[in-house]
């Protein structure tokens, strides 16, 4: 069953948000560089957040969307769906990624509701779906859920897109739902290098430029990742007591490129509904490597920005059918916020050679 739904958060929990953050206790600068996010910056950001951001017209322009409840393996999933006016349009399902929620394809959805209907889940553990109550909720059994929303929603041949842990779950989504998924588009394909030197030996200077960059991120900023796939319990109960801290922890990766309207959209939601653990255990927890290549219709829009650059033999290591890759001299790892037309005329390029 569907159930209508819309965002309303109770004025008191908005009035509790803003008195603990007007008692923020700032930690003190650490001596030196890259040792995280600068204390300045979130600073500014909470000052911003208490006294200038307004929840309220955010909430306004979420619920300007259909939104919608079901229960799927025990969880209410919750979802945004926008039909399109056009009988052919191609069912399209989105998913975002860590530290985001549905808000960031909100610049989507104008650009691409001619053409497609648009399904927008909140993942499990994010935001307004439910968290998991048992450990299991990897991108695979995700990847299960959206398939059987769709089909719920008499959806019997579309589309999927992500990005980030999006990317991951669609990606799963193709290898478990073939028959159905016309194709899959992502903004990164997360093949790593297997350490063999001769495949090493194999890349061009450009390719090899890219792992540079690779290895320099996994060296010097993915503690996170370490974190939220071994100890997202202990990081929950720093996140839940305290807004600025769920807010330094996101803005690792919430580059200046995107505006602090949206950071704090996604904060926002992250504190109210305390998914800062369920979301890191949900995103990276209990992900096994696939056995052999994916052959479904794989394309990539690649912005030049991306923290975590694709590099295109190893993922035809991993992926068979990859039929579309786009590089772009712009944008990062927020495609949908820094370079939306961008992002959604690749999107219309894929899918217009499979539909």
């Amino acid at each position: 069953m569907m159930r209508p739904f819309q965002v309303a958060i109770p004025q008191a929990r908005l009035d509790e948000l803003a008195a603990r953050l007007a008692r923020t206790r700032f930690t003190r600068p650490l001596p030196g560089h890259g040792l995280g996010v600068p204390v300045d910056r979130v600073r500014q950001l909470v000052e911003y957040w208490r006294d200038g951001y307004d929840w309220r017209v955010w909430e306004r322009r979420v619920n300007a969307h259909p939104q919608f409840m079901t229960e799927i393996d025990g969880l209410d999933v919750h979802f945004l769906h926008i039909r399109s006016a056009r009988p052919d349009a191609l069912p399209l399902i989105l998913t975002h990624g860590w530290p985001m929620s549905v808000v960031e394809y909100l610049p989507l959805i104008e650009r691409l509701s001619d053409a497609f209907h648009l399904v927008i889940p909140s993942v499990p553990g994010f935001g307004f779906s439910s968290a998991p109550r048992e450990p299991g909720w990897n991108r695979r059994r995700i990847a299960a859920t959206w398939a059987e929303l769709m089909r719920r929603l008499g959806y019997e041949r579309y589309g999927a897109h992500g990005n980030d842990v999006g990317s991951m779950i669609s990606i799963e989504l193709g290898r478990l739902d073939p028959h159905r998924v016309l194709g899959v588009h992502v903004t990164q394909i997360f093949s790593l290098p297997s350490g063999d030197p001769a495949e090493r030996a194999t890349l061009g200077p450009d390719d090899l430029a890219k792992l540079r960059r690779m290895e320099r991120f996994m060296a010097d900023s993915s503690a996170y990742l370490t974190v939220h796939s071994t100890q997202p319990q202990s990081l929950a109960h720093a996140m839940a007591d305290s807004p600025a801290g769920q807010l330094a922890w996101n803005l690792q990766l919430f580059p200046d490129s995107v505006s602090d309207d949206y950071i704090l959209t996604n904060v926002t939601i992250y504190w109210l509904t305390d998914t800062a653990g369920t979301s890191a255990l949900t995103g990276y927890h209990g992900n096994r490597p696939p056995a052999e290549p994916s052959s479904f219709p794989l394309g990539l829009a690649y912005f030049a920005g991306d923290f975590f650059p694709s590099i295109r033999p190893l993922a035809e290591r991993d992926h068979s059918a990859i039929v579309h890759w786009n590089e772009f001299d712009k944008g990062g790892h927020h495609a949908a916020q820094e370079e939306p037309q961008l992002l959604a005329d690749d999107i219309r390029m894929f899918f217009a050679a499979r539909h």
